[in-house]
Formats: structure tokens, C-alpha cells, sequence
């Protein structure tokens, strides 16, 4: 554990530095299925979706910056190699041979949910934990990210 400018004990700041690492691997794996779905979208819907997978993928890319900053300032390291990411993601692998739009539009909001799900896990630790800059930081993604999965069912519905 490295100097941190955090007031929470050692042992708090170690089960948050876990469990933000956890958030970073499924982000960046999910950043990387989000452009798989951005280059390969076709079909009547790509004009709207080509760039709003774009937002997607930039928005969650900043994320992932704070998410890793955050372990980082709590005294850890981030993790977030593409093997290490391979191998720790809860993420489901993002079907390769996908190219029509709502398809993409059905993947993507499944493995959404599956990232949010896990944000919640690690802002209830935060919580528990007394840390309410990275429980304010994970419910600024949480809230985006509920919105873009709405963005994403919206599309699915009629």
C-alpha cells in the first residue's frame, strides 16, 4: 500500500482498491465490446447508432480513467493490462460475428446491465465503507449508465 491522501483506514482503502479494480477490468472490457459494436454495426439503424456507440464508448473511457485514478489515489495500483482484463472481466465475451444494428443495440444492453450490476456491488462497499467520494463517483456512473441502457431498450421496443 502507497502514501494516500485518504483518511479511511488501510484495510478500508485495500477492499476499495480491489473492488475498483474489479470496475476497471469489466469497463475496459466493456469499452472494447462497445467499439467492436461501433465498427461493425450495418442495417437501416447504423446512421443513429455509429455514433451513439461512439459516445458510449468515449464516456465510459473517461470512467475508467477515474475509476483507476481513484485505486491509484487510495494508495493502490490499477490493474488493467489487456490479459489481466481477459482473465478477471465478468463482462460475457461480446459476439464477434454481430453486425446488425439492433442485435448490437440487444448485446450491448444486456452486458450494460451485467456493469452496472457490479458498479452497485462496489458503491455498496464504498458506502459501508464511509467512502463517499468514490461512492459519489460510482453513482455519476451508475446514473449515466442507467440512462444509456434506457437509450438502448428504448431502441428494442415497437
Amino acid at each position: 500500500m502507497y502514501p494516500s491522501p485518504s483518511h479511511l483506514p488501510e484495510s478500508s482503502r485495500a477492499a476499495l482498491i480491489k473492488t475498483l479494480n474489479e470496475r476497471l477490468a469489466d469497463g475496459l472490457d466493456l469499452h472494447s465490446q462497445i467499439k467492436v459494436a461501433h465498427w461493425n454495426v450495418k442495417g437501416p439503424h447504423f446512421a443513429a447508432l455509429h455514433p451513439l456507440f461512439e459516445t458510449f464508448a468515449t464516456e465510459l473511457s473517461a470512467f475508467n480513467d477515474e475509476i483507476a485514478e481513484r485505486a491509484v489515489t487510495l494508495g493502490g495500483l490499477a490493474a488493467g493490462t489487456a490479459r489481466h482484463v481477459a482473465a478477471s472481466s465478468r463482462v460475457p465475451e461480446y459476439p464477434q460475428d454481430t453486425t446488425r444494428g439492433l442485435e448490437h443495440v440487444r448485446h450491448l444492453a444486456e452486458r450494460f446491465a451485467v456493469y452496472i450490476t457490479g458498479l452497485h456491488a462496489s458503491r455498496a462497499i464504498a458506502d459501508e465503507l464511509r467512502d463517499l467520494d468514490t461512492s459519489d463517483l460510482l453513482t455519476n456512473i451508475i446514473t449515466t449508465f442507467d440512462k444509456h441502457t434506457w437509450f438502448l431498450l428504448a431502441s428494442l421496443e415497437g
